[in-house]
């Protein structure tokens, strides 16, 4: 058992010393991800079972998986330890989307965390940790025989900087007419001159930013004034371009030379800059992909230059004229990363590695295994649409979605044609919340063998969401 601890809210987690163990600390959405890379440890480490143990911060009514250990700082006071379903006039418990420097510092610095490591260690001789993203604030691989099973956090904090990137990937990828401003009044009086010039917009980023958060399209001063006019940063500005496609690579980097290209899906933004999910396959042309998989093979060489190993992502938008333009690195796992690994699982020779499999050779030897395969096209003729359903105003939910573990079957039944199409609604934390904006409530994957198909069942799954909340006093 885990030794108890007043910050551990919920765990279902009994260790057995017959098991070799990694961890993976991150939110409920990519817990799944973790099959794929106990299955490639299971390829090296063949003698022992191999298990991992999901710390999350998700706080939800009932938990569907294995292996759970729920730390949230923000969520001590109010849940619930039986979780059971809440009885009627018994008072909401709030859910939020906790900061990942916050929760990652709660699971690095929780005494109870420590000591299970500790007993790990005492019977097997290497503890991975499996993230999402490598951040500064994950200091458990500080313990001797403990390692990240990622990029260097030092190198992807780095490259996870846009002023950072842009000055790096000159005359390397094309970009947008950019500026880089050193402080909020720089940012006024440069955007105020450059407004007769770059008549579409100004797009307006600051040094770190993510899903929308700290950017924006300015079309005019008042609406830079309004979001950036309280902050102090170093900024990204740049002219804006009309587009109708926004496609996202995924790749991974082994070296300075070898780079893997997983696909390419176009993300669906709104607003601008707020992503709320992805489309594969893309809808770009041959060449337009063709160009992005250059490009990407281009970042990924420069990033391992500089040291960085593991699964990466690029960002472009697509003109109106059908140019391709570079937006951003994404040094970390994309939000397609998981669907991309059911999409390659059916799609390529058996025996070849999966993502998880490729960023570990990558990570610990530098080297993509013999049998590394890329998709060449969509043989199969799968087709699949995410949406993130992200709270922009309180809500209370009085329903709930069962947790549902079998998206991955749900890949393999389409692709074998046992299911023309499918949806599955993931991560709905159950009855009676006070759901915080800015909190993904849900997420619809939805699979079929074409594009409408794909979007009637993100249409569907949405509803079924929408049928669970309602506005919050």
């Amino acid at each position: 058992m885990v030794p108890e601890d007043d910050e551990i809210l919920f765990t279902n987690f009994t260790y057995n010393p017959d098991y070799y163990y990694f961890l993976y600390v991150g939110e409920l959405k990519t817990y799944s991800l973790n099959y794929f890379v106990q299955e490639a440890l299971a390829h090296r480490i063949p003698n022992r079972p191999i298990r991992f143990i999901a710390i999350i911060p998700d706080i939800c009514i009932q938990y569907n998986y294995a292996n759970i250990i729920v730390i949230n700082p923000r969520g001590e006071e109010e849940f619930i330890s039986d979780h059971a379903f809440v009885q009627p006039g018994k008072k909401p418990r709030r859910c939020w989307r906790i900061e990942s420097a916050r929760f990652m510092s709660a699971v690095s610095n929780n005494p109870a965390i420590r000591t299970l490591i500790d007993r790990i260690l005492e019977h097997q001789n290497q503890l991975y940790i499996n993230l999402y993203e490598s951040v500064l604030e994950m200091t458990l691989d500080q313990i001797d025989r403990v390692s990240i099973l990622g990029p260097d956090k030092y190198i992807a904090r780095h490259f996870n900087n846009k002023i950072i990137q842009y000055k790096a990937l000159e005359g390397i990828v094309p970009l947008a007419d950019h500026k880089v401003c050193e402080d909020r009044d720089c940012l006024l009086r440069t955007t105020a001159e450059l407004r007769n010039r770059w008549t579409d917009g100004i797009f307006v980023s600051g040094a770190y930013s993510a899903a929308g958060i700290n950017s924006a399209v300015t079309f005019n001063q008042e609406q830079v004034e309004k979001k950036f006019g309280a902050t102090n940063d170093v900024y990204l500005i740049s002219r804006f371009i009309p587009h109708q496609l926004d496609p996202t690579v995924l790749a991974v980097v082994a070296n300075e030379q070898d780079v893997y290209i997983a696909g390419i899906a176009d993300q669906v933004i709104v607003d601008g800059n707020r992503f709320i999910g992805s489309k594969f396959p893309s809808t770009a042309t041959r060449q337009q992909q063709e160009k992005m998989h250059e490009y990407t093979v281009r970042v990924g060489r420069m990033l391992g230059e500089k040291g960085y190993r593991g699964i990466f992502g690029c960002d472009y938008l697509i003109d109106n004229t059908g140019e391709v333009f570079f937006l951003e690195i994404n040094a970390r796992k994309q939000g397609t990363t998981l669907e991309f690994c059911y999409t390659l699982e059916q799609t390529l020779p058996e025996g070849a590695p999966m993502l998880p499999e490729l960023e570990y050779y990558a990570v610990t030897e530098g080297r993509f295994p013999r049998s590394t395969a890329e998709m060449k096209d969509n043989h199969r003729n799968i087709h699949w649409g995410t949406y993130n359903y992200k709270i922009q105003t309180k809500k209370l939910t009085t329903g709930y979605i069962p947790q549902n573990p079998y998206e991955r079957e749900t890949f393999r039944k389409v692709a074998n044609g046992e299911l023309l199409k499918d949806f599955v609604i993931l991560e709905h934390p159950g009855t009676n919340f006070i759901v915080m904006p800015g909190t993904f409530l849900a997420r619809v994957v939805s699979v079929a063998r074409n594009r409408d198909d794909v979007d009637e069942g993100l249409c569907q799954g949405v509803g079924f969401i929408q049928q669970t909340i309602t506005e919050a006093e």
